[in-house]
């Protein structure tokens, strides 16, 4: 027995440990926490690991910046709504219009956005988010409005419907850990290899026959399927959309998400997602009581401080560079030659002189 536990930890690679042990951690999860509130939290936090996931792919991997990925969430939000919620249509089918149509969109969008480069990318993505926006508060007749549209079903299986927060739980996260597996299998692939090659340099990528427009289209789809299957999740959750989620704040959210967790690995995904939406919860808690105003305008502050720090301590992000500073430290070698060790040093010395 133990010879076939050997073999089969050498053949599995290492990714399909962490990710088992990651589901096993989570699905563990409700047996601890009882509270309705930390569940929906919880719930929240897979739903922008699905979307952070495929920003991961398209900024880590492709290097290209999309600062209006809060509209394909809204879009798949509001296709699930409108197809079950006006039309009648099955959830289930609901949930698969909505990736068909942000994956379309995307593909539409894909060639002419990317020909751009640089802050004119960033800006093309930012005004396409613009517009979807406007489309939704405008489009009153199809989408209700401001106010919203009501009335969107849970999602069921053979009667047993997700009305729950726990069963809502093991939907949402069994579906980002399936997200999260899709995109180890991508980047440890040959599509993955030559994504790095394009983030590299994309004029060397293109001259050893990287076809890098189709490539960059093809993740930019992904990205924008993900957050249409989220945007479906989220709109069979609460049962109820409106326009002010999908706004420009929340794609900024987003890409602090990526950033914060590292841009440049998958596992960057859950982690940034969790710390953010953790952080945003807390914000909403404590500036209330203790300054009687919204804690809207320190969400930003905060998220700009947060980013801040990871940039100047873990510029890869808090995944990368907790694990450097775990290899570092079981090789024996001195923390200290990393970016945050050297500060940790200085302000420790700093100090001192003060003191």
């Amino acid at each position: 027995m133990a010879d076939l536990t050997t073999d089969l930890t050498h053949r599995l690679p290492a990714r399909y440990w962490r990710l088992g042990l990651f589901v096993l951690l989570l699905a563990l999860l409700p047996v601890f926490v009882r509270s309705s509130y930390l569940l929906t939290i919880m719930i929240f936090i897979g739903l922008h690991t699905i979307l952070t996931a495929g920003l991961c792919l398209l900024m880590g991997y492709a290097g290209q910046v999309s600062l209006g990925h809060a509209a394909f969430y809204g879009l798949g939000a509001y296709a699930s709504a409108i197809a079950t919620a006006r039309y009648g249509l099955s959830p289930w089918l609901g949930l698969l219009l909505s990736m068909a149509l942000t994956g379309g969109v995307a593909l539409v969008i894909a060639w002419p956005i990317f020909k751009l480069k640089g802050h004119y990318l960033a800006m093309a993505t930012l005004g396409f988010g613009y517009i979807i926006y406007i489309f939704f508060t405008e489009a009153a007749s199809l989408t209700g409005g401001p106010s919203g549209l009501t009335g969107v079903p849970y999602l069921s299986i053979a009667g047993w419907a997700f009305d729950r927060d726990v069963r809502y739980y093991y939907l949402v996260w069994g579906v980002a850990a399936m997200v999260l597996m899709a995109s180890l299998n991508i980047v440890n692939s040959r599509v993955g290899r030559a994504l790095r090659a394009i983030h590299g340099s994309e004029v060397a990528a293109q001259s050893v026959g990287v076809n890098t427009a189709r490539l960059k289209a093809q993740v930019f789809v992904i990205s924008a399927v993900y957050a249409g299957l989220a945007g479906s999740l989220y709109a069979h959750y609460l049962t109820f959309v409106n326009p002010s989620p999908f706004g420009f704040h929340f794609s900024v959210m987003l890409v602090v998400m990526a950033s914060v967790g590292g841009v440049a690995t998958v596992w960057g995904a859950p982690f940034g997602a969790a710390m953010v939406t953790l952080l945003t919860e807390a914000l909403r808690a404590v500036v209330p009581r203790l300054l009687d105003r919204a804690s809207g305008e320190y969400e930003i502050i905060a998220f700009g401080v947060l980013l801040m720090l990871v940039m100047i301590f873990m510029p890869q992000g808090v995944v990368q560079g907790l694990t450097e500073v775990y290899t570092r430290w079981r090789r024996g070698r001195p923390v200290a030659a990393r970016p945050a060790g050297k500060a940790l040093l200085s302000l420790r010395r700093w100090l001192r002189v003060k003191g």
